[in-house]
C-alpha cells in the first residue's frame, strides 16, 4: 500500500486496524492533514494519484503478459499429456 497524495495536499495513508491480540484483522487509508504530527514523514514517501495510476497499468500490462504465458504453458503441458495415437492394426487377427 502507498502513501498517496491527494490534490487538495492531503495524503492518504495506509493503516492496519488490530485485534487485542495484535493481528491484522484489516487495511484501510486514512486522511492526514499536514497539521498532524506525522505528515512530514509520510509526504516524503507519497506519490501522486497520476503516478499510482501508472503503477497500475503497468502491473495490468504485466499480468497480461504472465496470463498469455501461464496459457501458452498449460497448452503444452495437455498437448504432453496426450497419449500418443496408437499405431494402425497391422494384424490379420480381430481384435480380443
Amino acid at each position: 500500500m502507498y502513501v498517496i497524495r491527494l490534490p487538495n495536499g492531503n495524503l492518504m495513508a495506509p493503516e492496519a486496524a488490530m485485534d487485542p491480540e495484535g493481528r491484522v484483522v484489516g487495511d484501510a487509508y486514512v486522511e492526514i492533514s499536514p497539521a498532524d504530527p506525522q505528515y512530514k514523514r509520510l509526504a516524503r514517501q507519497a506519490i501522486s494519484e497520476e503516478e499510482l495510476d501508472l503503477r497500475r497499468q503497468h502491473w495490468q500490462d504485466g499480468d497480461e503478459a504472465l496470463r498469455r504465458e501461464f496459457e501458452d504453458y498449460l497448452t503444452d503441458r495437455r498437448q504432453a499429456e496426450q497419449p500418443a495415437e496408437a499405431p494402425p492394426n497391422t494384424s490379420s487377427r480381430p481384435p480380443a
